[in-house]
C-alpha cells in the first residue's frame, strides 16, 4: 500500500494547501493524473473544490479528475493512476461514498498498489471507521464503517486542550471514550502540520509536532518523527 494521510490542508497564515504540497509531490513522484473524490465540501460546489485542488496540483504537474463528474465514478476509481480525497465534512463525505460504493472499490485499489492521498476527512476514511472525527453528523451514512486500509483510527487537528474558559470535553477525553468502548483499537491524534506515510510496509510519521497515541490500558503517550510506529500496523 502507499498512503500519504495529512492531518490539515491549511495551516494557519498559509495558502491552500501550500505546507503538504511537496511531501504530495515527492509522494506522487510520476503520477500524471488523480481522481479526486470532494464529496466532502458542503458550504461550497464539488465543482469549486476541483478548481481549488487542481489549481494546487497543477503545480506539481498533476491533472484532476473530480469523481463527480463521472457517469460512473467507481470506475473512475478502478482506471486511476492515484485517488485523492479531500476534507469537509466526514460524515458527508462517507455518506456519498457509500452510496456510490466508492468505500469497497477504493480499498481495493489502495491493496492493488494505486497511490492514496488524503486530508482530514480524507484521512478518517482511510480507518476502520469514522468515529474519531471531529465533525458534526449533518447526514446520516449508511454505517460509521470505512475503507479499512489501516487498522487504527486517526484523529486530525489534534488539540491538547480547550480554549479558555471552555469547560466542555477536551480532545484526549472524547478519544479516551473511544478506545473504553473500542478497546481493541489504537488511535493516533495527528496533530496540524503532520501527516503519516505508509509505504514499503513502513509507516512515518512527518512533520514537527509529535502524535499522541491511545490504546486501552495504557496511558497516552508521544511519538515523533523516526520513531518506531510499527505497533499501528
Amino acid at each position: 500500500m502507499k498512503l500519504l494521510l495529512i492531518s490539515n490542508s491549511t495551516n494557519a497564515g498559509e495558502e491552500y494547501l501550500r505546507y503538504p504540497l511537496p511531501e504530495i509531490g515527492r509522494f506522487l513522484n510520476d503520477v500524471r493524473e488523480i481522481a479526486f473524490v470532494p464529496y466532502a465540501a458542503v458550504t461550497f460546489s464539488y465543482a469549486e473544490y476541483e478548481r481549488r485542488v487542481a489549481a494546487r496540483f497543477a503545480e506539481l504537474g498533476i491533472r484532476v479528475r473530480s469523481v463527480h463528474r463521472a457517469v460512473d465514478p467507481a470506475r473512475a476509481i478502478r482506471r486511476a493512476e492515484a485517488i485523492c480525497v479531500g476534507g469537509g465534512n466526514t460524515f458527508a463525505l462517507a455518506k456519498k461514498m457509500q452510496e456510490q460504493g466508492l468505500m469497497q472499490v477504493i480499498r481495493d485499489r489502495i491493496r492493488a498498489g494505486i497511490p492514496y492521498v488524503g486530508w482530514s476527512a480524507g484521512s478518517n476514511v482511510c480507518c476502520p471507521t469514522i468515529s474519531t472525527t471531529n465533525d458534526m453528523p449533518i447526514v446520516e451514512p449508511r454505517s460509521f464503517r470505512a475503507i479499512g486500509a489501516v487498522k487504527f483510527q486517526i484523529n486530525p487537528h489534534y488539540l491538547d486542550a480547550n480554549p479558555a474558559g471552555h469547560a466542555g470535553e477536551t480532545r484526549e477525553q472524547r478519544i479516551l471514550e473511544f478506545i473504553e468502548a473500542n478497546p481493541r483499537r489504537w488511535v493516533a491524534g495527528l496533530r496540524e502540520g503532520c501527516m503519516l506515510r505508509y509505504e514499503d510496509d513502513r509507516l512515518e510519521l512527518i512533520g514537527q509536532r509529535p502524535m499522541r497515541i491511545f490504546k486501552k490500558g495504557q496511558e497516552p503517550f508521544e511519538v515523533k518523527a523516526g520513531d518506531d510506529l510499527s505497533f499501528l500496523l
